[in-house]
This record gives structure tokens, sequence and C-alpha cells, in this order.
């Protein structure tokens, strides 16, 4: 059978940006739909749970994976794994250290800066420190996920393919970034860090070969700051009950009211990560 040379490659596959637009499609098509079906009970569950704006995370997660089953099943023909999402990809040691992962890299740039003074804990309005926490989770476990399935899963994938890995990383890495433009007090600096965020947890990917293990990676990050340091997420305050945490140093280092992300202190963290990733790709592609 003879294709278009516009819509196929030479071994018979859809181009990329065709494989992509449908993608695109589907996701706006599949998002609606579960707007419509799913938001009203949603909302009256997350509502008296306390998490309304979980509602929106979980419709475009809905959205999402229809999207990527349409696509990596039916379009493409291939298995999960070829978005890093099969069954070798959800073994216990990714989840595990893709969690470690975010939370060190966060976690200790703040321990650092706490007992340097620059981050101090300050008393808040009482609460319940454990009802908080679960709320806060609800919200950021789906939040992780949907970034993750819209800048590292499908379109990720298919970049990767038809261009070389560093341009795909590159490109979705300043998607990323840029996705974070609207949130509070989003700044030059504060974006450059989200987006050197963005090559970690696609790095993660890369060296891991489970998108599960960056989705965990991205959710211990934010949850690090949110539960245990009560700090901003991205510029969000969320629950603080009983302390919080407050800048006490420069802005360039702290991340200032965006939250310890924003700073030089993550950017190292981030680094850190990197550099163990690397290590880690390395490894593996050995064996």
């Amino acid at each position: 059978m003879n294709h278009s040379p516009f819509l196929y490659a030479p071994n018979g596959a859809l181009r990329a940006p065709w494989r992509i637009a449908i993608f695109v499609a589907v996701t706006f098509v599949a998002w609606t739909f579960a707007a419509a079906l799913a938001a009203p009970w949603l909302s009256t569950l997350t509502a008296r749970a306390g998490v309304p704006g979980a509602v929106e995370s979980d419709v475009g997660v809905v959205g999402l994976l229809c999207a990527h089953l349409v696509c990596v099943r039916w379009v493409d023909q291939r298995p999960w794994s070829a978005v890093w999402l099969g069954r070798n990809a959800a073994r216990p040691t990714a989840w595990l250290e893709g969690w470690g992962l975010g939370a060190s890299a966060i976690g200790i740039p703040c321990l650092v800066l706490v007992a340097a003074g620059a981050l101090h804990f300050a008393p808040a309005a009482p609460g319940s420190w454990v009802g908080a926490a679960v709320r806060v989770t609800w919200f950021l476990l789906p939040a992780a996920l949907l970034e993750e399935l819209l800048t590292r899963g499908y379109v990720f994938a298919v970049l990767c393919e038809s261009v070389r890995w560093p341009v795909a990383l590159g490109v979705m890495s300043v998607a990323f970034g840029l996705m974070h433009l609207p949130n509070n007090g989003a700044t030059v600096e504060s974006i450059t860090m989200v987006t050197l965020a963005g090559v970690m947890l696609g790095a993660v990917i890369l060296a891991t070969g489970s998108l599960y293990a960056a989705w965990m990676a991205h959710f211990a990050w934010n949850w690090v700051m949110a539960v245990p340091f009560h700090s901003p997420v991205s510029g969000f305050p969320l629950a603080t009950p009983n302390y919080q945490l407050l800048d006490a140093g420069p802005r360039w280092l702290t991340g200032g009211a965006w939250g310890p992300e924003g700073g030089l202190a993550a950017a190292v963290g981030m680094m850190a990560a990197l550099t163990y990733l690397y290590a880690r790709r390395g490894r593996r592609e050995e064996s």
C-alpha cells in the first residue's frame, strides 16, 4: 500500500505532528466529556472533603488517560511501555526511587536553609496537622499525575522518537516551565527553576524507564514543601496549621513567596539529582 509522505514516514508510521495533533484532539474531547459527566459529583465529593481544587486535576487526568489509550493502543498500536507505563515501569522500586529523588532534591535544601536561618518556622493558626496533610495530599497527587501525563507522557515519547531525546527533553521542559507563568508571583527566576525541574523529571523517566517514578518524584517534591515544611508550592499557599515556613533570606536563594523551589538552593538539589540520574542511566544502558 502506498502512503502519502506528507502523512506517513518511510517506515509506514504516521508522522509525529499528526500523532501529536490526534493526541491533542482526543484529549480535548475526553476532557470535555469527563468535565460534563464526572465533574458534578466530583465537585460534591471534593467539596465535602475540603479539597475543591482537586476536581480540575481529576478531570484532566481522566481526559489524558483516555487520550493515551487511544493514541498508544489504537493509533500507534504499541504496548504501554512505549510511554513508560508498562508493567515493568510499575515495579515497586521505581515508585520508591522516584519518591526518594523528589523528596531529597527539595527536602535537603530546605533543611539547609532552615539550619542557616534563611528560612524559619513561625506560629500559624491552630488546626489539625493530619487533616490538612490528607487534604493537601489529595490535591497534590492527581495534580502531579496531570502534569506528568501532559508534558512527559505521549507527546514526550513521540518527540523522543522523531528528534533526539535531548531536544525533546528541552522542548517539554520549557513547556513545563511556561505552564506555570499564570501562577501567583511568577518571575523569570521561578520559571527558570520550574524548567530545570522539568529537566530533572524528564531525566527520571529516561533513567528509570518509568513515568510512575517521575510522577512520584513530582508528587514528593511538592508534598515535602507543603506538608512537613508548610511552605507555598509554585506560588500557591496551602494549609499551614500550627506553623508556617517564612522567608528570611535573599529571594534568589530561598525562592521568596514562590516557595523554596524558586531559589538557587533548589537548583543545587536538582543538579545533585541530575548527577545521580546521569550515572543511573549509564548503568541502565550497560546492563
